[in-house]
């Protein structure tokens, strides 16, 4: 999964009128690192949509002003727009996962 490098890249990537999907970590969360062991799965079995990984360190402000209180989290976007906010308590499961990205 491609990290983000930039604010730039974040209004980028969320504007396209493709859903993309923005998984929120930090290397030291344990619960991140679960995440990371079958994430790449789920990535493969929705090639339709774009994934990328945004480090909380790194970028507070982008966490701050999409309302991330805890990681991992995952956040849908499309068109500018969030369409859907996975909080970190039910991101825990491939199977919380699937039935949060089927359900777009």
């Amino acid at each position: 999964m491609e990290r983000l490098q930039s604010q730039e890249q974040f209004g980028e990537l969320t504007g396209r009128d493709r859903i993309t999907v923005m998984k929120f970590d930090a290397t030291w969360c344990p619960d991140c690192k679960n995440l990371d062991r079958f994430i790449g799965d789920i990535v493969a079995e929705h090639a339709d949509k774009e994934f990328i990984a945004v480090d909380v360190e790194q970028f507070p402000e982008i966490a701050e002003a999409n309302e991330v209180r805890g990681i991992p989290s995952l956040l849908v976007y499309r068109n500018g727009e969030k369409l859907a906010h996975l909080h970190s308590k039910f991101a825990k499961t491939p199977a919380q996962i699937r039935e949060y990205l089927e359900a777009l």
